[in-house]
């Protein structure tokens, strides 16, 4: 059966294919087909509905689109088509813009017959048919409406399916052993069409939390695919534990959730880093990067955007604060579930990794200027060792510096704030604005370095503003200077 479902929007002949291929849905695997293929569905019967209620009767439709008749009476009569009731909604649509109110030949008196009786079986599989009256009777017997019925059975179905794919409490017995791999596929194809169903949402943090015995993923990448867009868009909400475990699961949908949160923050006006901190924190991503695994790839990706950017003071922005909120969903992780610092950055120097990542908040503010004169010794040492060092050891040093913002902005108030420049300092900020510059090349030229000043002076207040109000920094008075000078620059940059 062909997996395929990218297909053109009105792409007649692929989708009457399909539904003569399905038939009526009396096998497993075009049951399984006809899942899959739903949310696709759907939006071609959309498109083919707006493009009908333009056209004037039958005869112009069949003159337009040929095959008309014969798709949409096969998918009228295939079940598993007609049991969702957005699919069975749009079918609806699309025969009453064909229904002509004047007929005007034996076409259309033809058509407009046709078309009633597939609106009447149509009106009649959302009801149980023949036993109607008894299933009527049955449900009003249990003090139930049909409405109130139908949606228990449906809560007491997904119950079931949850209970059946968890351990067992009562008994010790780990079920999980008896489930079979290609259950627990069908089970998530068959949720594909559903994903945004409220009730579901028990099931789908079970499937993304269940992995079974198999060395291979058992759950089906469509299932995973629309469950992440459905995250990305805020159509359903799922726990951390539930967004970190599909991404491990699935790459393409981490990297889809961090490209979104990348396009996100660059494509809407951002006035503060607590804004920009809010919509990080938001995505769940920096929570879910305390799992090696994931830091890696967002780290990678992030790496590629400031490549691809030129180093852009926006996505470096972005970078760094990331990078603090990662670090504080790291700090509050039980101790026994932390991962060493050396999974997260295994390439890189560890007393440099283990001193950038303490935090300024934890050190004495007169403890600030030997830190950074030990970050900057060893970022030295590590840069001018030209036995290891390279262009790519230096770019991802570099990186490695950028990632945490804060401490290259204490060492610029530092610098602002001394009698006597401090050498160290100097030269940490001069590697960080031009790492390419050989050793005393790169402290001249971070003297007389002058482009692109006041968008460097605005992105260092404003990152200052956020570590003030974030972590209690500054006095009122200073807190008030830095707010008026940010409304300033605000007019200018």
């Amino acid at each position: 059966m062909a997996q395929d479902t990218t297909v053109p929007k009105l792409n007649f002949e692929y989708w009457l294919d399909k539904a003569v291929e399905w038939g009526q849905a009396t096998t497993l695997e075009s049951q399984k087909d006809v899942c899959l293929h739903l949310p696709q569905l759907q939006e071609f019967l959309h498109q083919l509905y707006e493009t009908l209620k333009d056209v004037q009767g039958s005869v112009a439709a069949i003159q337009q689109f040929p095959l008309i008749g014969q798709l949409l009476g096969r998918l009228c009569w295939n079940p598993f088509v007609i049991g969702y009731d957005e699919s069975q909604k749009a079918l609806m649509w699309c025969l009453c813009c064909l229904y002509s109110s004047e007929p005007q030949n034996p076409v259309e008196v033809k058509a407009n017959s046709w078309i009633c009786s597939l609106l009447c079986h149509l009106l009649s599989s959302s009801e149980w048919e023949s036993n109607e009256a008894e299933t009527n009777l049955f449900i009003s017997t249990l003090g139930y409406t049909s409405a109130d019925y139908y949606g228990h059975l449906v809560k007491n179905m997904i119950f079931s399916l949850v209970a059946e794919l968890r351990e067992n409490p009562f008994n010790g017995l780990n079920i999980q052993r008896s489930v079979s791999a290609s259950r627990v596929n069908a089970v998530s194809i068959c949720c594909v069409p559903l994903i945004t169903l409220p009730d579901l949402t028990p099931l789908l943090e079970t499937l993304l939390l269940y992995h079974g015995g198999s060395p291979k993923e058992i759950l089906c990448p469509e299932f995973l695919e629309a469950v992440n867009e459905a995250f990305l868009k805020k159509k359903i909400s799922l726990p951390d534990s539930a967004v970190c475990s599909l991404w491990l699961r699935h790459s393409p949908s981490l990297e889809k959730a961090t490209l979104h949160l990348l396009d996100q923050l660059v494509s809407i006006q951002l006035n503060s880093l607590e804004e920009v901190a809010c919509v990080i924190k938001d995505s769940l991503l920096p929570q879910a990067a305390s799992h090696p695994a994931i830091f890696r790839v967002v780290n990678e990706i992030f790496k590629n955007a400031l490549l691809e950017t030129d180093g852009a003071s926006e996505v470096m922005t972005i970078i760094q604060v990331f990078t603090q909120l990662f670090l504080e969903a790291r700090q509050n992780q039980n101790e026994q579930h932390k991962f060493p610092l050396k999974a997260y950055f295994p390439c890189h120097h560890q007393p440099l990794v283990r001193a950038l990542l303490r935090r300024p908040s934890e050190l004495p503010t007169t403890s600030w200027s030997q830190h950074l004169k030990n970050i900057s010794d060893m970022l030295k040492a590590l840069v001018e060792d030209t036995n290891v060092s390279s262009l790519t050891d230096l770019f991802e040093t570099w990186y490695l510096v950028t990632c945490f913002g804060e401490w290259l902005d204490i060492a610029a108030e530092q610098l602002l704030k001394a009698t006597v420049q401090p050498d160290a300092l100097l030269w940490l900020l001069a590697f960080y604005y031009c790492p390419q510059n050989e050793n005393q090349q790169r402290t001249q030229a971070m003297i007389t370095e002058t482009t692109d000043t006041s968008k460097e002076v605005y992105s260092l207040l404003l990152r200052t503003a956020y570590r003030f109000k974030h972590h209690g920094e500054g006095n009122q008075r200073t807190v008030k200077l830095l707010n008026e000078l940010l409304q300033k620059f605000t007019l200018k940059v």
